[in-house]
């Protein structure tokens, strides 16, 4: 995850340069990478599963999402159970 926020206007192409140079991993990598807007309502996953790339998009109708956040502008890693409880806007 990327902890902060960052502009939703970003596609496909542009969150993965994020990726490789703002956090210096592979966007490739079959990773499930996760970018937050700044009022915490919106979500972008960016995930390449070995064939393509794949943008998914999620926005709470109410609420906003929990991000976790670290002393460091690094990402965080979380499990798949931890993605799945931000996903649903679950604490």
């Amino acid at each position: 995850m990327a902890v902060g926020v960052t502009d939703m206007w970003r596609g496909m192409n542009t969150l993965a340069l994020t990726v490789q140079q703002g956090l210096g991993r592979d966007p490739h990598a079959r990773e499930i990478f996760c970018f937050r807007k700044r009022k915490g309502d919106l979500v972008k996953l960016l995930w390449h599963d070995g064939v393509g790339m794949s943008l998914y998009t999620k926005r709470l109708e109410a609420g906003k999402f929990i991000w976790p956040t670290s002393g460091t502008s690094e990402a965080v890693q979380i499990s798949a159970a931890q993605l799945g409880y931000l996903l649903e806007g679950i604490d």
